[in-house]
């Protein structure tokens, strides 16, 4: 990680802190900084105390959990709709997961004591945090729904819908391998799922860059777990007018 700004910076980028009182915006924006955070970096390893929380802007980060023998499966994926490192304000300080960048842009960082004291003494963001809050946990139980009852097709058309809303485009840089290893799949399947998608003229796929070319298609051909995550995420996330 390093940092690309670090006066202060406007926050609006991410849909959390741009949902916060003018007032609270001023406030927070000389404790933020801004920065770039690269593919493939570990913002906090499983167990570790969590000392910076991460606002996404334009970059996706995923949960992962792992397992002893070094698989991992991805438990919730974090965009500009979110935070992440909900331990900070939920008390516990870690967690058992693994934070890493699925895909790199940047994100405003803000300490964990900064966060903590906002939460304490500001209705406004403890509100909207804990609101997210319950949004990531939708997200969470869902996505454990999914890997035990839908198939590979199916889980990949959620992970791409989910993954397209926190992001601006419709483009995503991922390769197979790395698709899998989130889903917590054999890479074999993840091909041949893509490559239906492919086929069917609802995804392009070249060189670890995935393009969404019919959207509907994809939600249609997607389980009903999207959905779910989706309606709970608007339904929780609208914002207050100040």
């Amino acid at each position: 990680m390093r940092n690309v700004v670090e006066e202060a910076v406007h926050p609006t980028e991410n849909d959390l802190l741009a949902g916060l009182p003018k007032a609270t915006q001023a406030r927070l924006a000389p404790l933020l900084k801004k920065t770039h955070l690269d593919l493939g970096t570990v913002i906090y390893e499983a167990g570790q105390t969590v000392t910076q929380v991460y606002f996404p802007t334009d970059c996706i980060v995923s949960l992962l959990y792992v397992m002893l023998d070094g698989d991992s499966a991805e438990i919730s994926v974090i965009g500009h709709e979110g935070v992440v490192g909900i331990a900070v304000f939920m008390g516990g300080a870690s967690t058992p997961s693994r934070a890493v960048v699925q895909s790199a842009g940047t994100a405003y960082r803000l300490s964990a004591r900064d966060l903590k004291r906002e939460f304490s003494n500001d209705p406004d963001v403890r509100m909207l945090m804990l609101r997210y809050t319950q949004c990531l946990i939708t997200q969470m139980a869902q996505t454990a729904v999914c890997n035990r009852h839908h198939t590979i097709d199916q889980q990949l058309c959620r992970w791409l819908l989910l993954s397209l809303d926190r992001l601006h485009g419709n483009h995503l840089t991922m390769t197979q391998e790395l698709i899998a290893n989130m889903l917590g799949v054999r890479r074999e399947g993840v091909t041949e799922a893509a490559g239906k998608l492919q086929k069917m003229g609802v995804i392009e796929y070249r060189r670890g860059r995935i393009t969404v070319l019919d959207r509907p298609a994809l939600e249609k051909l997607s389980c009903e777990c999207y959905g779910v995550v989706k309606r709970e995420t608007d339904r929780l996330m609208v914002r207050e007018k100040y």
